[in-house]
């Protein structure tokens, strides 16, 4: 079983950045490629981006591409989301997760959450 925490949120004006970690309990994490979701209020949750089992791989939803990085170090048990260019649109609560598949873009393929990290862009 693997335990997920998100930190890093935080309140940002539109066009800054903020990095979000999340932490993973256990011994297998490299046996888990890892996801970014966020979910605005009244929408339902998306993806966002998606890292594979040793980060050679990486994926993103067109809405982030170029501005937002997914990257992963094992030996840590973490993975990180460096967010750019920062928009309004991108407020939402992030969750990361863990799945035992690549790639998968959908929140049924993922079998471990986060609690979620709040993300506030002002304009």
């Amino acid at each position: 079983q693997v335990q997920l925490v998100e930190s890093g949120g935080g309140l940002v004006q539109a066009g800054g950045s903020l990095r979000l970690s999340c932490a993973a309990s256990g011994r297998t994490f490299g046996s888990y490629a890892m996801g970014w979701f966020r979910q605005a209020p009244g929408k339902e949750r998306e993806f966002v981006a998606a890292i594979s089992w040793k980060g050679g791989s990486t994926y993103y939803a067109d809405s982030v591409k170029g501005r937002f990085t997914i990257s992963r170090d094992n030996a840590k048990n973490t993975v990180y989301l460096q967010m750019n260019a920062l928009r309004p649109e991108d407020t939402a609560v992030y969750y990361c997760a863990a799945s035992g598949e690549w790639v998968v873009t959908t929140t049924t393929g993922y079998d471990y959450w986060g609690q979620g990290t709040q993300v506030t862009v002002s304009s």
